[in-house]
């Protein structure tokens, strides 16, 4: 079983290492390991330090292998991120037609969108490493390809907000672009520092925390 249908069965096996989001089921299993090769060693030293010969080393493969999946390693790297954050897009509008369809509000639906990434990130810490490194770069031929990606998260997130504001539950004056890629920011640095540094707390706990955020519950006089 691939790791999407395992994230949408709501298994944790195999994520929990840090492995890709692996691509489609019709890739092939070679594929697969090549992903889950490359997106850890990425991960791990940079897309610069990582060569072809230990990817295709890792995958347990023939370097040779690694050229007939993928034209060159910038292509390997461009598919990663689709697939990847293809599959968060997902999670997050699966995770809004939940809780609009149980009743909920639009911030409820925020807020299981806040937990849906961090559900996401926990399952494949390594690939969210690798996004976040390298969103900086913007020297790379892959910046486009970050742009894009990044764009489909946040237009999730966006319409809900819009949403938000015309069922009077935010106010209209708010930045919606720019409250959606912090609401997007938030959860990437706070899941990227729950995974280093306390990876104790569960993430019901982390989401708790977050949540307070967003509903403004933070000041004392909230």
């Amino acid at each position: 079983m691939s790791l999407q249908a395992e994230h949408v069965r709501g298994s944790g096996g195999g994520a929990g290492h840090g492995a890709a989001p692996g691509p489609r089921p019709r890739r092939g299993a070679t594929r697969r390991k090549l992903f889950d090769a490359a997106v850890t060693l990425i991960a791990e030293q940079g897309f610069s330090s990582t060569t072809v010969d230990e990817i295709a080393d890792r995958a347990g493969v023939a370097k040779g292998t690694v050229y007939y999946n993928f034209p060159s390693k910038n292509v390997l790297y461009e598919e990663l991120l689709r697939d990847g954050i293809e599959l968060l897009a997902d999670s997050l509008q699966q995770a809004v037609g939940r809780t609009v369809g149980r009743g909920g509000t639009h911030v409820d639906a925020l807020d299981a969108m806040i937990l849906a990434g961090l559900d996401f990130i926990s399952r494949y810490p390594a690939l969210t490493q690798l996004y976040v490194a390298e969103l900086w770069r913007t020297n790379r031929v892959w910046q486009s390809t970050l742009t894009s990606v990044r764009g489909r998260v946040l237009t999730i997130i966006e319409s809900v907000l819009r949403d938000a504001v015309g069922a009077g539950e935010l106010s209209d004056d708010l930045d919606i672009p720019l409250t959606a890629s912090a609401l997007f920011g938030m959860v990437l640095v706070a899941a990227l520092d729950w995974q280093s540094y306390q990876p104790h707390r569960s993430v019901e706990d982390v989401h708790a925390s977050l949540s307070l955020l967003l509903q403004g519950r933070v000041s004392a006089h909230g």
